[in-house]
C-alpha cells in the first residue's frame, strides 16, 4: 500500500494514499483494532445531513464562504448517499465521546469538498475544524447523530415492519376465528379458546409494541447540536443550531428540534436508554409470539400440532424428512439479541459523567442494531411464517374433546366439587365428561348439550 504523510497538532502521520481521511482518523485506526465492526450505515447518513445542513446555515449566515459551504454540503451529501462509506474506517470500541468518529466525517468531508472545488478550478482548501466542524463539537454532534439515526430507523424500518406483522396476525385471527382448542395456562389444559383469539392477541402485542415507539419518538427528535463543548453553546453562533436543525427537518421530513436544555441532552441518554425499552418490550413480544407458534406446531405425530407451519429447509443432516420451526428460532434468538443490547444501552447510559456521556459510540451501535434486527425480523417472520401458517382443526378438534377441564362450563349445574370430582375420574379412565356426567345423573342430555357448547365457551362467562 502506498502512503503519503499528513500532519496534525501531535506531529507526522502515514496514511493511506487513496484515503480521504486525515491524520487523526489514522491514530484512532491505529489506536483501536478492536472488533472491526464499524458505525451503521444510518449513524454515517446521520453525520453527512448534520454536516451538510451546517454547512448550509454557516454559508447563509457569512461564517463560511458560500463556494466552501456549497462544497461541503455536497461531498456531505455523498455521505449522506453512502458513496464514501469505505473512508468511514473507525471501531465502534473508541473514545467514548465518538470525537474520532466525528474527526473521521470531518476529514472525509474536508478532503473530498477540496476535491471538487480543485476539480472546479478552485484553490481554496476546506479545512476539517475550520469549515466543516464550524460551529460544533463532538460533544453535541454525535448525541444528534444518534438521535437522528434512531428516528430515521424507528419511522421508516421498525413503524411499517410492527404494521406488517400486525396486520398478517390479524389476517390469521379473522381466518382462525372459528378454530376451538383448548387453551392452556401454566402449559396445563384450560377452557377453550380459539385460534383466533390466540393469534388476535398476539396482533394487539405487536401493535402496543408499536404504539411505545411511537411515545419515544418526540424524546429522540430532540437534538443535542447547539450545545458544542459543554453544553453552554460556546463557539456556535446565535440562530446556528436552530436554524441547521430546522433544514434537517425539512431535508429529512422529521420533527426534529433543538433541546430544550444542552446540559441534559448532552450529560445523559435518556432518552436513548428510554427507546431501547420499548425495543426490548418488543423483543419480549417477539419471543412469545415466536414460542407459542413454534409450540402449537410442535409434531407433526408427537407434539400439539394444532398449527401447521411452512416448511422451509430440511431441519436434520441426519434425520430425514425432519422441518424444523426456523422462522420461530430466528425471531427467539433476535429477542435474545436485543435484551442484551439493552443492558448494553442501559449501562451505557448511566455513564453520564458531569457534562458529557462517555460511551455514546457502543450505545449508539446497539441502539441501531436493535432496531434492525427487530425490523428484518418482523418483515422475515410476517413473509416467511405467518402468511403461510394453516390451521390443524381436526388435531385442535381432537385434543379438545380429551380436555377434561371442559368441566369447568358445569359448575353453576352441578358444583365445583361435582366437576372436580369429574374431571379426575375423566383423566384417570380416558372417558369424556359428557360420558360421566350423564352416567352420574347430573345432568339430562338436552341440559348437558347446551352447557358444553364448546364455542359458546369460548365467548366470556366462564372463569379460567
Amino acid at each position: 500500500m502506498e502512503y503519503r504523510i499528513e500532519r496534525d497538532s501531535m506531529g507526522e502521520v502515514d496514511v493511506p494514499v487513496d484515503a480521504l481521511y486525515g491524520a487523526s482518523t489514522q491514530r484512532a485506526k491505529d489506536n483501536f483494532p478492536i472488533s472491526g465492526v464499524g458505525f451503521s450505515r444510518r449513524f454515517i447518513w446521520a453525520l453527512g445531513l448534520i454536516k451538510g445542513s451546517a454547512a448550509t446555515v454557516s454559508g447563509v449566515m457569512g461564517n463560511i464562504e458560500p463556494e466552501t459551504a456549497d462544497a461541503i454540503r455536497r461531498a456531505a451529501d455523498e455521505v449522506m448517499t453512502g458513496d464514501l462509506d469505505d473512508h468511514f474506517v473507525l471501531d465502534i470500541f473508541q473514545t467514548g465521546s465518538g470525537t474520532s468518529t466525528n474527526t473521521n466525517a470531518n476529514e472525509v468531508i474536508a478532503n473530498r469538498a477540496s476535491d471538487l472545488l480543485t476539480g472546479e478550478g478552485g484553490l481554496k482548501t476546506v479545512h476539517p475544524n475550520d469549515h466543516v466542524n464550524y460551529g460544533q463539537s463532538s460533544n453535541d454532534v454525535i448525541p444528534t447523530a444518534i438521535h437522528v439515526a434512531a428516528v430515521a430507523a424507528l419511522r421508516e424500518d421498525l413503524v411499517p415492519a410492527l404494521e406488517g406483522l400486525a396486520d398478517a396476525l390479524d389476517t390469521k385471527a379473522e381466518e382462525f376465528s372459528d378454530v376451538v382448542k383448548s387453551g392452556r395456562t401454566h402449559l396445563m389444559d384450560a377452557t377453550p379458546v380459539t385460534l383466533g383469539q390466540e393469534f388476535g392477541g398476539y396482533a394487539t402485542q405487536v401493535r402496543k409494541g408499536r404504539a411505545r415507539v411511537e411515545k419515544v419518538l418526540p424524546e429522540l427528535e430532540e437534538l443535542a447540536l447547539g450545545g458544542t463543548a459543554t453544553g453552554t453553546g460556546i463557539n456556535a453562533p446565535d440562530g446556528f443550531a436552530a436554524d441547521t436543525i430546522a433544514l434537517m427537518a425539512e431535508r429529512s421530513g422529521m420533527a426534529f428540534r433543538e433541546a430544550d436544555d444542552h446540559f441534559e441532552a448532552q450529560g445523559s441518554k435518556d432518552a436513548a436508554v428510554s427507546a431501547s425499552g420499548a425495543l426490548k418490550t418488543i423483543a419480549v413480544s417477539f419471543f412469545k409470539i415466536a414460542n407459542d407458534i413454534r409450540h402449537l406446531g410442535s409434531g407433526p405425530t408427537s407434539g400439539l400440532s394444532e398449527l401447521k407451519i411452512p416448511s422451509l429447509q430440511p431441519g436434520s443432516s441426519i434425520m430425514p424428512g425432519k422441518v424444523n420451526p426456523v422462522m420461530s428460532e430466528m425471531m427467539m434468538q433476535v429477542a435474545a439479541q436485543v435484551v442484551g443490547n439493552d443492558a448494553a444501552v442501559t449501562w451505557s447510559g448511566a455513564a453520564g459523567n458531569f457534562e458529557l456521556n462517555v460511551m455514546m459510540p457502543v450505545l449508539a451501535h446497539n441502539l441501531l442494531e436493535s432496531i434492525s434486527i427487530l425490523a428484518n425480523a418482523a418483515d422475515t417472520f410476517r413473509e416467511r411464517c405467518v402468511v403461510g401458517l394453516e390451521a390443524n382443526e381436526e388435531r385442535a378438534r381432537e385434543l379438545l374433546e380429551r380436555n377434561a377441564i371442559v368441566v369447568t362450563a358445569l359448575n353453576p349445574h352441578i358444583g365445583y366439587d361435582n366437576g372436580a370430582k369429574i374431571a379426575k375420574e375423566a383423566v384417570a379412565t380416558g372417558r369424556s365428561v359428557r360420558e360421566l356426567v350423564l352416567e352420574y345423573g347430573l345432568m339430562d342430555e338436552d341440559e348437558l348439550e347446551a352447557a358444553l357448547d364448546l364455542k359458546k365457551m369460548t365467548e366470556g362467562g366462564v372463569a379460567g
